[in-house]
């Protein structure tokens, strides 16, 4: 293990990163809040602002999934296609069988310019939470409550506010509603049996109604629906922890661009090709699971710089008070400020350590998400 790959396993590492992140995040919370005056009278620049403060936030998570831990997302996608990505909105279907896809899907976004202006499903509650919440609420998310009858109207004017958005966005969608487990998957299996329905390996049952209803408010204004279809090789499972640690890991993404018009617009006929799309899906993992890679050709788009960049950036910004801060506290001579100092960091780290130990260990090995 060299030098630097030590180091990343280190709880002050760890603690650096959650501090620029944290700080950061409540200072772009109050640049966007500044943008409230800016919306009655240009909304379409107070809308561009909020792109680029929370792409300043967003990327630094694809920043420590990329250069931190070093894991880089290899795209299985028709190159004609390829060539599209980033130039007109999109509904993006995700699966959502691992702990970090979010991160995988954020850094799709990032790779072909969207991630500023991407949007997603969240629950109402995030909206009132600091640093992601209110970053997201400013994007014009769509938060619901997971109560159809509450959130239809809203659901429907949120996609509805999109139809004039000033950039390029894709709608990142996890139809499945929650991460994929072996109880869940096995009581969605009895729902699908019940309904008829062909059962899924690898997957749970869609929800179909969302998915027809973003469909029908964001038509005229999305081109395309983008099937991405997510495993890691070597059956990995991948954990947050261990890209904070700096643990490397190795995505596959497999990209299919769905012309809107080929989705039914009526609400059955949608429904059932919801579900014909994910025993598709099913039958890549199951696939991927024999042969460890997917259809298609392989095409990597550059890395750009400005995640890493940004993360540097405010990383050296925020550290500088605390560097001043520790200065005066060395500079003050007081053995007893120091002592308890040292003995309040200490007691951290083994706190982190026991939280987080365990349960790295109890994660690296066993079988793929999937």
């Amino acid at each position: 293990m060299g030098l630097v790959q030590w180091l990343k396993g280190k709880f002050l590492c760890h603690l650096i990163i959650c501090y620029g992140f944290l700080v950061s995040g409540l200072l772009v919370n109050l640049l966007q809040i500044c943008t409230l005056p800016l919306w009655p009278i240009n909304k379409q620049l107070a809308r561009r602002i909020n792109c680029k403060l929370g792409y300043s936030l967003t990327s630094q998570s694809v920043a420590l999934l990329e250069w931190w831990s070093g894991s880089e997302v290899t795209f299985y996608t028709d190159p004609a296609n390829y060539q599209i990505y980033g130039k007109e909105n999109a509904i993006v279907v995700l699966n959502h069988n691992f702990e970090i896809d979010f991160l995988c899907g954020w850094t799709f976004c990032d790779r072909f310019g969207v991630l500023g202006a991407s949007k997603c499903l969240a629950k109402k509650e995030l909206s009132y939470l600091p640093v992601i919440g209110w970053m997201w609420y400013f994007l014009e998310m769509v938060f619901i409550k997971r109560k159809w009858e509450e959130d239809k109207r809203s659901f429907v004017q949120s996609l509805q506010n999109l139809r004039d958005y000033p950039e390029n966005f894709w709608f990142l969608l996890h139809c499945e509603g929650t991460r994929f487990t072996e109880e869940k998957h096995q009581i969605s299996m009895e729902v699908a049996e019940k309904k008829g329905l062909p059962k899924l390996k690898h997957h749970l049952l869609p929800r179909t109604k969302g998915f027809w209803v973003a469909v029908q408010n964001l038509r005229g204004t999305v081109a395309a629906v983008y099937c991405c279809t997510l495993n890691f090789r070597n059956n990995e499972t991948p954990t947050l922890l261990g890209v904070i640690n700096g643990k490397k890991y190795h995505p596959d993404l497999y990209i299919r661009r769905i012309p809107l018009e080929s989705v039914p617009e009526d609400e059955a006929e949608c429904s059932a090709w919801l579900h014909k799309l994910y025993q598709e899906k099913d039958q890549f993992q199951e696939d991927y699971s024999q042969t460890g890679c997917f259809p298609g050709p392989v095409v990597t788009p550059p890395r750009g710089p400005w995640a890493l960049i940004n993360w540097i950036g405010w990383t050296c910004l925020l550290l500088y008070p605390l560097y001043l801060l520790l200065v005066q506290l060395v500079n003050s001579g007081s053995i007893l400020t120091i002592l308890a100092t040292v003995a309040f960091c200490s007691a951290a780290t083994e706190r982190y350590l026991q939280m987080n130990v365990p349960r790295e260990s109890g994660s690296s090995g066993g079988e793929n998400g999937s």
